[in-house]
């Protein structure tokens, strides 16, 4: 049967029109209607969504039809659940064999993903209740002996009858702790240390060198093998639900797959603090390098984060005061000024506008300046204020660029200087800047368009508050651990950068919609705070900002109330169609205004 029958089947199995399964996805009904009429060879993120939704396994809905194929499989599942019978014969290969089996290859299939976790979780439990045994043939004459020697034989029984289960249906049943693909770690560390306890203290004094060298060995075999594929603590998310590293990491991988994502850096945060932090795929596909936590990253819009911080700093130190016009700084009106850079300083279309001088760096922050994105978008591409300064959202990089030019004329210190004194240094980000700087070179990511193919990496920009920002994913995690924390400012700093300044009711935040309204999102009240999006949620306030540039795409979210926060960072043009996944994957983040941003999954253009 193809997966369109398949589908229909299972649909049709449980009372569903195709309407009501959409509804209990997040795919839409045309896209269900094609993969059941077999005209599209859907994701596989998208059949896990169905595969979810029916309540069936994903083999259910894609079984394998190549004979040869399902010759492989079969040998696979067989080495699988045979070899731990060699631990019989030497100590550990019982897990060794299997979990270095399962870590080659549970990418490949669903199928040894699950029954590879199942094997090693009994074989697992199998050392304990053999230590226990152990324990009972040392301390409960008579019936200690009759549960030793039980042990090995139930086990091997076991064994057998999963081998010749799995090679039948495909199925397995190991009677086990689950050590593997679970979130409940630390339920799991308390019994493995209260076992150790107790068999330790339980042993008569014959038997209590033994015990102890087999809880060292166990200690530093099979815990510490767990620990080299990511067994550690649990990533908390915001409903409460927990996520282990392991099984995020291996979801993430999956999702970037499917949709195409060249280069992806994840960081996830917990009581304000990076709990987890890892990179898939390229800095540069076409050379084949790998992107690392220290590889450059172009950041884009991030930079207006960054920069909304530096500003409250010099605020503190009554550099400017947020609602005191801009211009009223200086000695002589703005585009009465020579440019000093190839363009963003150059104001001379303002001339003759009465408008710009109403101005204030809270404005800027907010994006209400009126100015547009940027000059080149205006039909003449000269610089104006639409309507009047601090009534309207209007996203605006030009008017984070002018509150720059001001400060620098004000402190007579650039953008990087300031920069760096009060943000990347004290912070430890030392491969940070507003600029490009020759030691980036040894480690750069590239953008990368839909098709895989690098876009040229541009190394000339001049340093620019709203765009111009060159950061690698450890630095930028270090940056919103430190907004977490609520470093560098006073807290009455980080209630007014955080507040939200002005609603917003567009429909999109860019493009068609941009100047349209509608309510969707008056339930987590859509606004902007200052250098932040902001929205309202059951966890306290939640802050974002994303990044956009060619073949460069990026979010974050922080949640300071509840401590927790996410961020993404890609040199990919397809990213963003995972973004909302993402989200609620490593995160369960439903607020963030997917739509308004305009991250439609891939499965769904």
């Amino acid at each position: 049967m193809t997966l369109g029958e398949n589908l229909i089947y299972q649909r049709k199995k449980q009372g569903l029109s195709q309407e009501e399964l959409a509804g209990k996805t997040q795919v839409t009904v045309r896209t269900i209607q094609r993969i059941e009429k077999g005209d599209v060879n859907p994701h596989l993120q998208t059949v896990k969504l169905l595969a979810a939704a029916l309540s069936v396994e994903v083999e259910d809905l894609m079984p394998i039809d190549n004979p040869r194929e399902e010759t492989i499989q079969a040998k696979w599942l067989l080495l699988i659940h045979a070899t731990p019978l060699l631990g019989l014969f030497i100590p550990f290969l019982n897990v060794l064999l299997p979990l270095f089996l399962w870590i080659h290859k549970r990418e490949d299939h669903p199928l040894y993903y699950r029954h590879g976790a199942q094997v090693i979780n009994f074989q697992i439990t199998v050392l304990l209740l053999y230590l226990a045994s152990f324990a009972a043939l040392l301390t409960w004459e008579g019936y200690g002996f009759v549960f030793f020697i039980t042990v090995i034989p139930l086990c091997i029984a076991i064994t057998f009858a999963n081998i010749i289960y799995a090679l039948r249906s495909r199925k397995c049943f190991y009677p086990a702790i689950p050590f593997l693909g679970s979130g409940r770690k630390k339920t799991l560390k308390t019994i493995l240390l209260a076992g150790f306890a107790l068999t330790t203290q339980s042993l008569p004094a014959q038997g209590q060198a033994l015990a102890g060298q087999w809880d060292a060995n166990h200690r530093a075999g099979t815990i510490e093998r767990l620990d080299g594929i990511r067994r550690s603590k649990a990533i908390e998310r915001l409903d409460g639900s927990r996520i282990s590293a392991a099984e995020l990491t291996r979801q993430i991988k999956e999702l970037a797959e499917a949709g195409g994502v060249t280069g992806l850096a994840v960081a996830v945060f917990n009581e304000a603090t990076p709990v987890y932090q890892e990179t898939f795929g390229y800095r540069d596909a076409p050379r084949g390098l790998h992107l690392e936590v220290g590889s450059n990253m172009y950041g884009a819009s991030l930079s207006k984060a960054v920069f909304a911080v530096l500003v409250m700093k010099l605020v503190e130190e009554g550099v400017i005061d947020l609602d005191t016009p801009l211009e009223s700084y200086l000695p002589k009106k703005i585009h009465e000024y020579t440019p000093q850079t190839k363009w963003h300083d150059d104001y001379s279309n303002l001339e003759g506008d009465t408008v710009y001088p109403a101005i204030t760096a809270r404005m800027c922050l907010a994006h209400t300046s009126g100015f547009p994105n940027w000059r080149w978008f205006e039909p003449d591409q000269k610089l104006r204020v639409h309507g009047t300064p601090g009534e309207e959202y209007r996203y605006s990089g030009e008017g984070l660029v002018y509150l720059q030019v001001v400060l620098e004329k004000i402190t007579g210190q650039p953008l990087e200087e300031l920069a760096r004194e009060y943000i990347f240094k004290p912070l430890g980000m030392s491969d940070t800047a507003y600029l490009w700087k020759e030691p980036f070179a040894r480690n750069y990511a590239v953008g990368h368009r839909a098709d895989g193919t690098a876009y040229k990496k541009d190394t000339d920009n001049e340093p620019r508050s709203a765009s111009t920002l060159e950061t690698t994913p450890a630095d930028y995690a270090r940056f919103l651990e430190g907004v977490l924390k609520r470093e560098i400012l006073q807290p009455e700093s980080w209630g007014r950068l955080f507040s939200r300044q002005i609603r917003i009711r567009s429909v999109k935040q860019f493009g068609e919609g941009a100047r349209e309204q509608t309510d969707r999102y008056d339930g987590i009240g859509l606004g902007y705070a200052m250098g932040w999006g902001y929205l309202e949620t059951p966890h306290g306030p939640g802050l974002f900002k994303e990044g956009h540039g060619n073949g460069f795409q990026h979010y974050t979210i922080v949640f300071p109330r509840a401590g927790k926060g996410i961020m993404i960072l890609a040199n990919s043009d397809n990213a963003e169609g995972i973004f909302r996944d993402l989200l609620h994957l490593a995160l369960k983040d439903t607020y963030t205004p997917w739509r308004w941003e305009g991250y439609i999954p891939f499965y769904d253009r």
